[in-house]
């Protein structure tokens, strides 16, 4: 794991949250996106040394509003910065680690993602993320 990358927390709706992380944290929203296969908008926010994701279900049936409906609005989980995801999930469950997915798919910001099972994870649910390489033009 190289760092922590951001950490993601379920809101029912950007437009009545991000206020408070602005206004009243004074963290800088950097982008919004909307990640339509996990059902998602995300907002991006600048917390110096690490993002946080707030996370808004755009349907009913997405992972963020069963974890709402369920748990209310909260953390939902950590993420942290791996080289090479396909190495690091191959390690992972060869040491017995259950992991959501053994595959890793596109996530906000074009990262491939994969999550640990929080059984695995004592209660925790962890995602690992590989970020695209920096063209010279990009910021981070």
């Amino acid at each position: 794991m190289k760092k922590v990358d951001h950490i993601g927390i379920a809101v029912r709706s950007l437009e009545e949250s991000l206020p408070f992380y602005t206004m009243n944290l004074g963290l800088t929203c950097i982008a919004i996106e909307e990640v339509s296969s996990e059902r998602v908008k995300v907002a991006f926010l600048d917390a110096t040394n690490v993002r946080i994701e707030l996370l808004e279900p755009t349907d009913s049936t997405s992972a963020i509003a069963k974890f709402i409906e369920k748990r209310g609005e909260g953390i939902h989980h950590i993420a942290f910065q791996v080289d090479s995801i396909e190495k690091r999930i191959l390690e992972l469950k060869n040491n017995g680690i259950q992991m959501l997915n053994e595959i890793p798919k596109e996530g906000a910001g074009g990262a491939m993602i994969a999550f640990i099972h929080p059984k695995s994870a004592h209660g925790v649910l962890y995602e690992i993320c590989e970020k695209k390489p920096l063209k010279e033009n990009d910021s981070d």
